[in-house]
């Protein structure tokens, strides 16, 4: 926790939400961090992402007033961390479909599944997790909490996954879920279907969009600026028509996703963002900040190998960018659907 108290410290943790020691940021302001802590250290804006919007906005947006008091004030403070489970290790894009079960039992409610890829999930203070009803067969959601020995409930089994390209400094968990008891006070009261799942990942959609950009940033200012301390024939490299060619194209593109970006979170103001425009700021963003981070690793030649440079962790983070909060090939299918008027996400089994 003490490596994160220069969070607390900007008063940006809960970013969107109002109330409850939060600062209730727009769209635009609430990008730019996201941009910013993407522009130095990908890892940072994954544990804040998780931290302060999917988490402290799944209970902002799905508890009654009660729960927000609980667990708010002290995740602003960054004094408790949290963690979103949705994912699962069959459900990733189909998010829809999970099936961790939940069963009510008397006043409480016994839990049972598995979830995959939750960062924080191995070390959060509260973590929200979404299941599906028994009875009714829709998804809710749940709150499970450290006790006060700092250990998880029974059946809570988090492990941490090994062996990761990108975003190093964050871990995610897998986590397997055995007749985890929860009591009826922790169910979110608000969360009656994976329509309310949906207004959380709305209402935090972009994140990546715009932490895309700030590893863009990073990459043009890297290789402008080793462009101009770099000598090869007795010239610094900047000086060659390639360079410069690159570095043009890169301030292009990084221009229009900073617009694209902006624009994004203008018709979010507006409740006018529909599933197609983010979509594409997404498959836009990230293609385009790929491109940038491996045309200024080459730039860097063996030097954008070392750590010492950065690219490279820019340039692999970007990797893990393209991938959550959807694909970029399940983002070009919401565009190409929104431009057929045709879905190919199902197909009849022959």
């Amino acid at each position: 926790l003490p490596a994160f108290k220069g969070l607390a410290d900007l008063g940006v943790v809960g970013t969107f939400i109002e109330g409850y020691g939060c600062p209730g940021l727009s769209r635009q302001a609430a990008g730019l961090v996201a941009r910013e802590m993407g522009r130095i250290d990908g890892s940072v804006n994954t544990f804040f992402g998780v931290h302060s919007n999917l988490c402290m906005g799944s209970i902002y947006m799905l508890g009654n007033e009660e729960q927000r008091q609980r667990w708010l004030p002290t995740m602003a403070k960054i004094e408790t961390t949290g963690a979103f489970a949705l994912t699962e290790p069959t459900h990733g894009s189909d998010s829809v479909s999970l099936e961790t079960s939940a069963r009510r039992d008397g006043d409480h409610w016994v839990l049972n599944g598995h979830k995959r890829w939750i960062g924080n999930g191995h070390a959060a203070d509260v973590i929200v997790l979404y299941a599906r009803d028994e009875a009714d067969g829709q998804v809710k959601c749940f709150v499970v909490e450290k006790q006060e020995d700092g250990e998880y409930p029974q059946g809570y089994l988090p492990t941490v996954i090994d062996g990761k390209i990108g975003k190093r400094a964050i871990n995610q968990a897998d986590i397997v879920i055995e007749n985890l008891r929860i009591p009826e006070e922790n169910r979110l009261e608000n969360c009656h279907s994976f329509k309310d799942v949906n207004k959380v990942l709305k209402a935090t959609r972009g994140g990546a969009s715009w932490e895309a950009v700030g590893h863009g940033m990073a990459a043009f200012e890297i290789a402008a600026n080793y462009a101009l301390e770099r000598e090869q024939f007795g010239m610094p490299i900047a000086s060659y028509q390639l360079v410069q060619e690159r570095l043009a194209t890169m301030l292009s593109d990084l221009t229009s996703m900073q617009l694209l970006c902006t624009r994004m979170a203008q018709l979010q103001e507006r409740d006018q963002l529909t599933d197609a425009m983010a979509s594409m700021v997404k498959m836009t963003t990230s293609r385009k900040a790929l491109a940038m981070c491996r045309t200024a690793r080459d730039m860097l030649g063996g030097n954008g190998l070392l750590l010492e440079y950065h690219i490279g962790r820019h340039l692999t983070d970007m990797e893990v960018v393209s991938t959550y909060e959807g694909t970029d090939s399940m983002q070009a299918l919401i565009v190409g659907r929104e431009i057929t008027r045709i879905s190919s996400f199902t197909r009849t089994r022959s």
